[in-house]
């Protein structure tokens, strides 16, 4: 089967999952590519990785049609994802309503899952957090960094960690077996993140590109991108 390229953050690859045999039926054809750290997915498309279609975050998205990488006219938002905290869905859930709240949680975890805290949107930001609270250092042995959010669910998801956590994005969480969303970041620490599609300069298949785009942005689907995390 003929397949349409993708180059996408994490945070799509539950709605692209949900969406694709919709998009086999509509266009005949497959979904492949790659998921994982924004930074490392525009890195892939820099370096002429093939890509049809590109799901990052607007700003950066807006950097490669800059670059001519991506095509203006074609962009179009998803929609925003939160980062937020995961446990084990076997744990309690925690509660955090301010920043103290926050800084016990991580300070009393003995496990923190979260994504690579150079490329990915939600490690920078748990990086960010950790020395904005005063406790990089503390909890530095603790952080169990993969480069991907979905990656560090999965692992969360079967650790052996007496207290563990795990924080990144929404959708990531929701799209794991074994993990629960346990709520948002406090007000002064949250994150909402805008994602944006657009279709590759280079593409191969630029019409079913556009196609893909139009059903991860319908009307139509709404629902399922509430769903999966993603808010309008």
């Amino acid at each position: 089967m003929t397949t349409v390229n993708i180059l996408s953050g994490g945070a799509a690859q539950g709605l692209v999952r949900g969406l694709s045999e919709v998009f086999e039926a509509k266009t005949g054809f497959g979904i492949d590519g790659e998921f994982g750290a924004v930074g490392v997915m525009a890195d892939k498309l820099r370096t002429s990785t093939p890509a049809d279609l590109v799901i990052l975050t607007h700003a950066l998205l807006a950097k490669l049609a800059a670059e001519k990488l991506v095509v203006p006219s074609s962009i179009a938002d998803v929609g925003r994802v939160e980062t937020a905290l995961a446990v084990r869905s076997r744990d309690p859930r925690v509660t955090v309503k301010t920043e103290t709240d926050l800084r016990e949680v991580l300070r009393s975890a003995d496990a923190i899952y979260v994504p690579d805290t150079k490329a990915s949107t939600a490690g920078q930001h748990v990086a960010k957090i950790l020395d904005q609270l005063g406790i990089a250092y503390e909890v530095a042995s603790r952080l169990k960094i993969f480069p991907s959010g979905a990656t560090a669910m999965r692992e969360l998801a079967t650790s052996t960690a007496t207290r563990p956590i795990g924080c990144t994005q929404a959708t990531e969480i929701i799209a794991t077996d074994g993990i629960a969303l346990s709520g948002s970041l406090p007000p002064g620490r949250e994150l909402v993140t805008m994602y944006t599609a657009g279709v590759a300069a280079r593409a191969a298949h630029p019409k079913e590109a556009a196609a893909l785009i139009a059903l991860l942005t319908g009307a139509d689907h709404k629902e399922l991108r509430q769903r999966v995390g993603f808010t309008s």
